[in-house]
């Protein structure tokens, strides 16, 4: 195993695109430390102390902003120019791959192929900055100028430096937004640039970046408060809770491994053609269906969605505790049932929305591809898409699975939440996908070049 890795150190392109990537890395996480105008560093020290001595919180309010810095490659709380990560240009990306399905026009636009494609890309830039202008005032109002909301007391802005309204705009306010949407074009134009200079896709790599960044603070979440004021038992049930995690984490990847690489390949047959003496089509292939077609975005849609009847019921709108506790809490079997029935909605949407048996029925008769037995068609069709929902119901409960694991991790191992959640939910399976995928680049180089690849299968077929 070891000499194959050398193997990737061999090649010199794929050497200095590696270099090149962990260089890109390097530059994000160093700008990841750089706080924004007019903010004191005293008190962010602060927070974050007393965000790991209860740790976390913040309600549905918090869990809304820890999501979004485990989705974007960055965080909220850490009040710098890379705050929002990389949401804005995510954001633009779903809404104009949701167009590019439902509207005819840009639908047409993509199939025209690369320029159509190039077209879409440079759509997706420019709607990113008025996205990243709106979220950061979001930001600015919601928690910057208000961190009670939450759950931190003080101010976290020097407001002496920007006495009455014209010097707090002018000196604060926007400077403020402008560094929050250039820190997110900067991060934008990073991912591209290791996409097509580095190794893998730039975006994913930041974002797995973000997520592996948070395993620095596990020894403190896994030591944290405990039943004992004894030193030498708390060190030891860290360290057994630190065993339990490693076992938990390595079990749980294997698992997803195995279901995101599984898939049902459906064979295909060419018709074959006579053109005068040249005997063309006829070969076989097979058209894999994976069983998490939908891949992460249920999980993702289906947390953004409890984060909100949480807010509403909380403080700052109906006041009503109870309702509150059994929307926001994660232990609540109401939060449970409605985020696995959110995920199991959200899964059957997504794929019908990107992945369309009709089209690809149509497609295959054009070209003169049929699946044996099965007449094209309209026959195609029905058999596409009854395969296809079995496959995303198979996929569904895996979901449902993987994403309540760190509330049951939580209550029953007694890790804390903010640990627990890296052992399931968008996390993990955006750890584990991204890892695939560049394994799978990284094989593909290698083979390219005769040097055996990391796995005897190569890259996924």
């Amino acid at each position: 195993m070891f000499q194959k890795a050398l193997n990737v150190f061999k090649v010199e392109d794929l050497r200095k695109r590696i270099v090149l990537t962990l260089t890109f890395i390097f530059v994000y996480r160093l700008g990841y430390q750089v706080p924004l105008p007019g903010i004191s560093m005293h008190r962010i020290l602060e927070i974050h102390r007393d965000i790991e001595e209860r740790g976390g919180g913040g309600g549905a309010l918090g869990g809304l902003l820890n999501l979004m810095g485990v989705l974007s490659a960055g965080d909220v709380l850490s009040f710098g120019i890379f705050s929002l990560g990389i949401m804005p240009y995510i954001s633009s990306s779903i809404i104009f791959s949701i167009l590019a399905k439902v509207v005819p026009s840009i639908e047409q636009m993509v199939k025209e192929g690369s320029q159509g494609q190039k077209k879409l890309n440079q759509w997706m830039r420019w709607g990113t900055i008025p996205i990243a202008v709106l979220q950061g005032i979001f930001m600015i109002e919601g928690v910057v100028l208000n961190p009670a909301t939450y759950g931190i007391a003080g101010d976290v802005v020097l407001h002496s430096s920007y006495e009455g309204f014209p010097g707090f705009f002018v000196g604060f306010y926007v400077p403020a937004i402008l560094a929050l949407t250039c820190g997110t074009i900067f991060l934008m134009w990073i991912g591209e640039q290791i996409t097509e200079h580095g190794v893998g896709n730039g975006i994913s790599l930041l974002i797995m970046a973000g997520i592996l960044s948070r395993f620095v603070s596990l020894w403190q979440d896994l030591a944290g408060p405990g039943g004992t004021s004894n030193p030498d038992e708390a060190r030891a049930a860290a360290f057994l809770k630190l065993a339990l995690f490693i076992g938990l984490y390595l079990g749980i990847s294997l698992a997803v491994v195995y279901v995101t690489k599984g898939s049902r390949r459906i064979p295909v047959q060419y018709a074959r053609m006579v053109r005068g003496r040249g005997v063309y089509g006829g070969q076989k292939h097979y058209m894999p269906l994976k069983v998490n077609q939908a891949n992460v975005m249920p999980v993702i849609f289906a947390s953004t969605l409890m984060a909100f009847p949480g807010m509403i019921f909380g403080k700052s709108l109906l006041d009503w505790p109870l309702g509150e506790q059994m929307f926001a809490g994660h232990t609540s079997w109401m939060w449970t049932v409605g985020y696995v029935a959110l995920i199991f909605f959200f899964s059957f949407f997504w794929v019908q929305l990107m992945f369309q048996p009709s089209e690809l029925a149509k497609t295959m008769k054009e070209h003169g591809a049929f699946i044996p037995g099965i007449r094209p068609g309209k026959a195609t069709q029905d058999f596409l898409a009854d395969t296809l929902a079995r496959l995303t119901l198979a996929g569904c409960f895996f979901l449902a699975l993987i994403s309540i694991v760190p509330d049951v991790v939580s209550s029953f191992a007694g890790i804390s939440r903010n640990a627990a959640g890296l052992l399931g939910g968008t996390s993990i399976l955006i750890v584990v996908a991204v890892a695939l995928d560049l394994v799978d680049r990284m094989n593909a180089q290698l083979l390219m070049r005769n040097y055996e690849g990391f796995m005897k299968g190569g890259p996924a077929r």
